[in-house]
């Protein structure tokens, strides 16, 4: 009993700090990382997750964007208002993306 409370406890803590380091603002249901798109713009523009995190984007503005990686590692369809377009990343490394319609908006995912 003695070590699934101090398993328990290190899962959250471990839960707690990832969430702290990251930056990360909102998780979707399943508890990955959301990027909000809003006001023509990501947020967070920059995230750090480890590998194997999915990543959703959900568009909160009232105009499709195209979520579009600069390696052209993936590519939403255009995401009207509430969609959401979700990617696992799989490799370590600096990933940046834009919107395909509106290619100021920028961001960056980093993945350890």
């Amino acid at each position: 009993m003695k070590k699934m409370k101090v398993f328990l406890l290190s899962a959250a803590i471990l839960v707690v700090a990832v969430v702290l380091t990251t930056g990360v603002k909102s998780m979707n249901a399943a508890g990955a990382p959301e990027i909000k798109i809003d006001n023509f713009s990501f947020g967070p523009a920059s995230i750090t997750v480890p590998v194997g995190t999915p990543i959703t984007w959900a568009n909160h503005d009232d105009v499709p964007h195209v979520i579009a990686s600069v390696d052209n590692l993936f590519k939403s369809k255009p995401l009207d208002t509430d969609d959401r377009f979700s990617f696992t990343f799989t490799k370590p490394g600096t990933y940046e993306y834009f919107c395909a319609i509106h290619p100021r908006m920028t961001g960056t995912v980093v993945v350890q």
